[in-house]
């Protein structure tokens, strides 16, 4: 799987599995005929599009939070461990550093103001656009209240390799409630679509010009960062099957062969026993 942000990536994944491009939230399958051949091994990952609220609430509601707190703590877990974080989290460091504004609250204004940037690009927020901003707010604070703020260097390189997975877990389970995208991964699919470039293009234009500014306002950039482009998306790539939500008709659509096969070995052996 390619370097970049998480939540892009799966949903560009998503696409090439099948999907069309269309508004954010609102893609629908192509037909089967238009796809490339049967899918193989590489190419098990489910739909991650956006579902209405009202699909499954009491299942998926919770995902997404518990998905976004844990978002929010792994982003304090990497703070701490001083070693370096993601661009987006150098900015909001390095913004910290220079105004009282805490961690989580300097998330939230950035948060806002990205959506602002939606506007032009004709983006539609959803219910988990906005839940991104506020839970990751309070959460990532909540972390770093909690935990000391200095450590060994053996602890803070726990850490940062606790923060990173946790991190991909998380992208995971609140991906997979699929609720639509948070403010940033908004901000670089509407670009793509404004600008006619490729994801991976706006991705990366985007994410160096955060980079560089949250570095020159002092936030924290080094070997976490560079750990975090390699690993938290294969980490996130390998938890979302687990935790992708399907609709009815998904779940209708599932194969069911390995569900006869174990049905028959199980039967087999109940009638040795």
């Amino acid at each position: 799987m390619r370097q970049g942000h998480t939540e892009e990536v799966l949903y560009e994944c998503a696409e090439r599995r099948g999907y069309e491009n269309g508004p954010v939230g609102n893609r629908a399958p192509l037909p089967a005929e238009s796809r490339t051949g049967p899918p193989g091994p590489s190419s098990r990952l489910p739909p991650l599009t956006y579902l209405p609220l009202t699909e499954r609430p009491l299942w998926r509601l919770p995902q997404l939070f518990i998905g976004l707190a844990l978002y929010g703590f792994s982003l304090s877990l990497m703070v701490r461990a001083s070693l370096g974080v993601n661009p987006w989290s150098v900015l909001y460091d390095g913004l910290a550093r220079r105004t009282p504004l805490s961690f989580g609250m300097i998330s939230a204004v950035v948060g806002v103001l990205v959506l602002l940037l939606w506007i032009p690009l004709r983006q539609r927020p959803t219910f988990g656009t906005f839940a991104n901003v506020v839970v990751l707010a309070c959460s990532s604070d909540l972390g770093l209240r909690l935990l000391p703020e200095y450590f060994g260097l053996p602890a803070r390189i726990g850490l940062l390799g606790g923060g990173v997975l946790l991190n991909g877990l998380a992208v995971a389970v609140y991906v997979g409630a699929r609720f639509g995208p948070g403010p940033r991964d908004g901000l670089m699919t509407g670009a793509a679509a404004a600008t006619g470039r490729s994801l991976r293009a706006v991705r990366t234009l985007i994410e160096v010009a955060v980079l560089a500014v949250g570095w020159g306002l002092g936030g924290s950039v080094g070997a976490g960062t560079v750990l975090y482009a390699l690993a938290v998306g294969p980490v996130t790539q390998f938890f979302v099957p687990w935790f992708a939500c399907r609709n009815a008709a998904e779940r209708r659509s599932l194969p069911r062969r390995r569900c006869r096969g174990a049905r028959r070995r199980i039967h087999r052996f109940s009638v040795r026993g």
